[in-house]
This record gives structure tokens, sequence and C-alpha cells, in this order.
């Protein structure tokens, strides 16, 4: 079983969100960025989806991911687009950069796939070690919805070469106590009605509740902490499946 984002996982990234496409993150993430001082920092940058738009709009932003494969795709995106950004491998709870940041980005829920409780602090320290003093720290959470094993579901793309794309996702295991669920993943691509290639994915996910998340940030130093439900800045949650935006300050 592979890692998360690798060949086909890109593929099909690149295909179902596009540069540019938005949740309505985008349109936040550029209010909220506003009058930012320093550099920004997207860990976990994938195709550049929320990157370029921020590059375009004038932000100086620099971005990493552990897929060689998302990056090698973010790069290509960008150079299409006469952009130049700070690409580099690594590891959100081990990366170390020459600089500091007045801004460090991750949005729509990317922090969730670190799982395991230790490295989810190692990357929150480490976040806040690269923040300049009054940088702010913005991190989209999900509160699980109904979780239900063994369901499938498929999602398909058709290419413009006209090869076929598939997804097959599958939900294997809840840990309930450790707080994360797993995924199992199918990527095809099909041509002329063959499979020419296939790719497995495991896939985790971990969730937080709302108190729990804040006090960690607390703990670990952040203040000025506020929550935002849906992009709809300093909404508070009122229930599962919403998307969470914490922005805290060092």
């Amino acid at each position: 079983m592979l890692n998360y984002y690798s060949k086909l996982s890109t593929e099909v990234y690149d295909l179902d969100k596009p540069v540019g496409s938005s949740f309505g993150d985008i349109e936040y993430y550029l209010e909220r960025l506003k009058g930012t001082a320093g550099r920004i920092l997207e860990p976990a940058v994938g195709t550049g989806r929320m990157m370029i738009p921020l590059l375009q709009a004038g932000f100086e932003v620099d971005g990493f991911d552990v897929s060689p494969e998302m990056l090698a795709k973010c790069r290509d995106n960008c150079r299409i687009r006469g952009l130049r950004p700070e690409l580099f491998e690594e590891r959100m709870e081990s990366f170390t950069a020459g600089q500091k940041y007045g801004a460090i980005i991750l949005p729509t829920g990317t922090f969730l796939l670190l799982h395991e409780r230790e490295q989810s602090l190692q990357a929150l320290h480490n976040f806040h070690q690269h923040l300049e003093t009054g940088g702010r720290f913005i991190v989209d959470l999900y509160l699980p919805g109904n979780i239900e094993l063994e369901k499938s579901s498929t999602r398909t793309w058709t290419l413009e070469n006209g090869d076929t794309m598939t997804l097959e996702s599958k939900k294997v295991e809840v840990d309930w106590v450790n707080q994360y669920t797993i995924s199992h993943n199918r990527y095809e691509k099909w041509w002329d009605g063959k499979l020419i290639e296939t790719e497995l994915e495991r896939f985790p996910m971990r969730w937080y509740g709302v108190a729990e998340f804040k006090l960690l940030l607390e703990q670990i130093g952040f203040t000025a902490i506020t929550l935002s439900t849906d992009y709809r800045y300093r909404e508070s949650p009122t229930g599962a499946g919403q998307c969470i935006t914490f922005e805290a300050m060092k």
C-alpha cells in the first residue's frame, strides 16, 4: 500500500481541484492575509491550487510538500504562469527553513493528514518556531460527520487525450481513542477499455475537538486565537462536517 499523493493521486488531484478552484477558501485567505508583513509559507502545497492565486495577488509565498509528484506538478503549474516560487520537499513535523515567516497557512484540512498525535504536536511546534513575532498561523480543520466503514464511493474523470481516471475510496478503520480514520483508495487509468495503470493508497485523516485544538495552540504558545466556520469570519461551528478555520498569533 503506497503513501498518499503519488503519481496517479496527483493527476486526479489536479483534475478534481485545479489551480484556482475554490471552496470559498481562496477568497477567505486572500482577505485574511491582507497586510501580512513578510513571506508566507504553505506546507503541503500540493499542485499549487491555493499558492498560485496568492502569488498572482502579489504575495510572496514559499511552499513544500512530502510528495515529489505533487511538487513536480506544482512547479509545472507555476512555470506555465511565469511564476518561480521557492518550493522544496519536506515534512511538516521536521522541516527547517532558513528564515521566519509572516504567516503559515494550511487550508482544506491538510494538517489532518498527520494522524499520529506526536507528529501533529511536532508540526505545531515547528510552525510556531518558523513564525516571526506577530506572525499568524491559519489552519483549516474538519469535524467528522457520519463515519460509515466499508462503504465505497467511485468517481470518474475523462482526460483530454481520451484516457479515463477512476478513484474508488473505502473507509476501512476508525480509531475512536486516537481520533483518526483510515481509508483505502484505488486509482486506475484506462485507455480504450483497458486498464493501463493502477495505484493503491492508504489515506489517514485525524480529527480534533474544537476546545482540544484551541488548548493545544495555547500550550505551544500561540495567542489571539479565533475560530471561523465554513469561511465565514468568527462564525462559531454548530455541527459535524463543517470546516473550522483557526487563526492564531505568535
